[in-house]
């Protein structure tokens, strides 16, 4: 009997170590986001330059890296998204460097290890990462690496051959077998990889709430988009394959994302192996806003965004699925890049948006994170096109430097996230 009673406490301590090990993971439960046993809403930032700080190597400044997760950590941000890896050569005007994969399967250890170094140094501040895997735009290889290695011709850069001979080439990555399957090979790679400092597989680090399969994921034509629909699907099945602890989702814009089809955005978010929705809003971008006109179109811009949100809202709440907001931005005043510019207008959407965020939260909407874009710190832009050897920010190297960085001389904008962090709901 004594034996008996032994084995049945070493059973229960088993079952209450698995739960409280599960329980560290985020998941989604009822249609809401959970962490540690409570529901888990957060205002969170776009840092995509984190696993490049974190190296040791070329671009690498975990002096800074520590300093800015610190003041994240201070205004009560606990969320980041962070791009895995850039992809291909390097030394292209509008990429981001140090680029990861070289080539297929050939990777730079020194940015892996700075991004072992980021999720240590994450989970030590209580911080979760969103970590996106690839990128339909040239900032980082994504699309257009794949597709120039499966023999496709030269990535494109639409400040090169222009917009729209861009998007006629990055449309083929729909219906490109052997890109996809160079993408799903880097999937592997990366999702079954140990951490040198955790000694943790990937799949158990409690510091990754979500794997990502792109930054804005695009079609790029409507032709394209049932071949698109199945890449997403094919993605995300080995994406679970492969990790069963971690959330699964895509990246999307949203129905700007879909060709202007939001019946294809709630195809691919109703994907079983997708646990949660995204969506971005760029109103200067998406002509919202004009970049001359930056505050007579602000009521305007706060209008469509108050519409974009209650749409996709109403479609997550349909899928019982929880929906993030893990990209929007405003310009500094005037279209200007210089910290020293104002942001009143800037603010001004912030604090709408935000607001709005909080409201749906606490009447119970599956709304339940929003992450602006993005976080500059203390970097100051040497040149308005990034080069190689600047301090990273929030704006990649395709962008001006500064025009959507909110930086830590920004307390107008500093002050509007450290004041609804304080509003989100327990």
């Amino acid at each position: 009997m004594k034996r008996l009673r032994t084995c049945f406490a070493a059973l229960l301590l088993a079952l209450g170590c698995s739960a409280a090990s599960k329980s560290s993971f985020v998941q989604v439960k009822d249609g809401r986001l959970w962490h540690h046993n409570k529901p888990y809403y957060f205002v969170g930032a776009n840092l995509w330059y984190g696993a490049i700080l974190g190296s040791t190597g070329k671009g690498g400044n975990r002096r800074r890296l520590g300093l800015e997760l610190d003041r994240l950590k201070r205004m009560g941000i606990n969320n980041l998204r962070v791009l895995v890896g850039s992809d291909g050569e390097e030394g292209v005007t509008a990429k981001v460097t140090p680029t990861l994969q070289r080539a297929p399967g050939v990777y730079n250890d020194s940015v892996l290890d700075g991004l072992d170094y980021l999720l240590q140094e994450m989970e030590r501040r209580g911080m979760l990462a969103v970590l996106y895997l690839n990128n339909s735009w040239e900032w980082s290889g994504g699309y257009g690496y794949y597709l120039e290695q499966a023999g496709a011709g030269k990535a494109m850069q639409p400040a090169v051959v222009g917009y729209q001979n861009y998007v006629r080439y990055s449309a083929q990555f729909a219906t490109n077998e052997r890109a996809q399957q160079l993408f799903f090979n880097y999937v592997r790679f990366i999702l079954t990889r140990k951490n040198r400092y955790t000694g943790r597989r990937y799949r158990d680090e409690p510091s990754i709430m979500s794997w990502q399969i792109g930054n804005e994921p695009r079609a790029f034509s409507r032709e394209a988009l049932p071949a698109f629909e199945a890449w997403l699907r094919r993605a995300s099945w080995l994406i679970r394959s492969l990790d069963k602890n971690h959330l699964i989702s895509i990246g999307s814009e949203g129905e700007v994302g879909c060709e202007m089809d939001i019946d294809c955005w709630r195809r691919i978010c109703s994907d079983p192996n997708v646990d949660y929705t995204n969506i971005h809003i760029w109103p200067a971008n998406w002509g919202w806003a004009h970049r001359d006109s930056l505050d007579v179109h602000l009521r305007r811009a706060i209008t469509y965004t108050y519409d974009y949100i209650a749409r996709h809202l109403a479609i997550s709440e349909a899928l019982h699925k929880p929906m993030v907001l893990e990209e929007f931005g405003y310009p500094r005043d005037g279209y200007a890049f210089s910290p020293k510019t104002t942001t009143r207008n800037r603010d001004a959407y912030y604090a709408f948006v935000f607001d709005d965020f909080i409201k749906k939260a606490k009447q119970g909407s599956c709304f339940s994170g929003c992450n602006f874009w993005a976080w500059g710190g203390d970097a100051v832009a040497k040149h308005e096109q990034w080069q190689p050897g600047d301090p990273y920010m929030g704006d990649p190297a395709q962008e001006p430097q500064g025009l959507y960085s909110v930086f830590l001389s920004d307390r107008s904008t500093c002050n509007i996230i450290q004041n609804i962090i304080k509003k989100l709901p327990n």
